[in-house]
């Protein structure tokens, strides 16, 4: 009997371990056909957009004209745009987190906005658009500038906010408040001072995704109505404005009528992950900072 149960063992632990090596190669294989369809895109992006690259294309203007044609003033209206959506979202999103998880008293209310909060961050971004359409453009009748597009743009990752500054602030060591307020410290002293500073880096990490998120985002903009003809560079947050992805898609639709679009819609892709790059290494650098300065 007593062999009969060790030989069953065996056979069972051969199988996990064949179920363990299987599992290893499909996810190899998965990540090597992700990784192989990412550099072909690649590769087809940069050798049909690298030779429209240029100065004039891009500080110039928007033209009807394919050879004339400019993105400077989709490049403003995305960091425009960012300018209005990130200090919003991580302000609203941080204080969220803050209230759910350091002062809100378990019950059924937290549940139900818990519940919300991770039901909206499967929302899908169009209907974020006809959201800020109906709430932004008309009702406050802002029209499609870009104050409308950042609030649409907020609504649509403030749950990538803040759940990640929700698990950033669970991982801050318990003793840490606990000291702190064993040493006499009020409760917004300790969180202001210990703990935020400790969940700083995690933060960070979820604005990042989420900064990436909105500014590859195209659907809800559209919904508003931003246009992608544009001739004037916008020079405030009430501004008409135009975005790159946006930019990229209508250049997208008119390469079926002339080709040289195509080629317009590569080199802009390159400018797009080149801005990505730029702002997402600049946040990773600040967040590194902050984990030097923490530790």
């Amino acid at each position: 009997m007593k062999q009969t149960a060790m030989a069953q063992l065996e056979k069972n632990i051969r199988r996990r371990s064949l179920y363990d090596r299987l599992a290893k190669v499909i996810s190899m294989l998965a990540v090597l056909f992700g990784a192989i369809v990412l550099a072909v895109l690649l590769i087809r992006v940069i050798s049909q957009g690298a030779s429209f690259l240029s100065f004039d294309f891009i500080t110039g203007k928007f033209s009807t004209q394919a050879e004339r044609a400019g993105i400077m003033g989709a490049i403003l209206g995305t960091l425009w745009l960012m300018a209005v959506v990130a200090p919003l979202t991580l302000f609203i999103g941080v204080a969220t987190a803050i209230y759910l998880e350091l002062y809100a008293s378990k019950g059924r209310l937290r549940s139900f906005i818990q519940t919300n909060i991770a039901n909206l961050a499967g929302v899908p971004s169009i209907v974020y658009g006809i959201l800020g359409m109906a709430i932004f453009v008309r009702f406050l009748n802002l029209g499609n500038v870009i104050l409308a597009g950042g609030l649409t743009m907020s609504l649509l990752l403030l749950p990538i906010v803040i759940t990640a500054s929700q698990e950033a602030l669970r991982a801050v060591p318990f003793h840490l408040s606990e000291g702190s307020i064993g040493l006499g410290a009020t409760k917004w002293q300790t969180i202001r001072h210990i703990i935020l500073p400790a969940a700083l880096p995690g933060i960070l990490t979820g604005a990042i995704l989420a900064m990436s998120r909105g500014i590859g985002e195209t659907a809800p903009l559209i919904v508003i109505g931003i246009p992608a003809l544009l001739m004037p560079f916008p020079g405030s947050i009430l501004d008409k404005f135009t975005v790159l992805p946006t930019q990229i898609y209508y250049w997208t639709l008119d390469s079926s009528l002339t080709a040289a679009y195509a080629n317009l819609a590569a080199a802009a892709i390159i400018v797009l992950l080149i801005v990505m790059f730029t702002l997402n290494l600049s946040a990773i650098i600040v967040r590194n900072k902050f984990q030097q300065h923490l530790s």
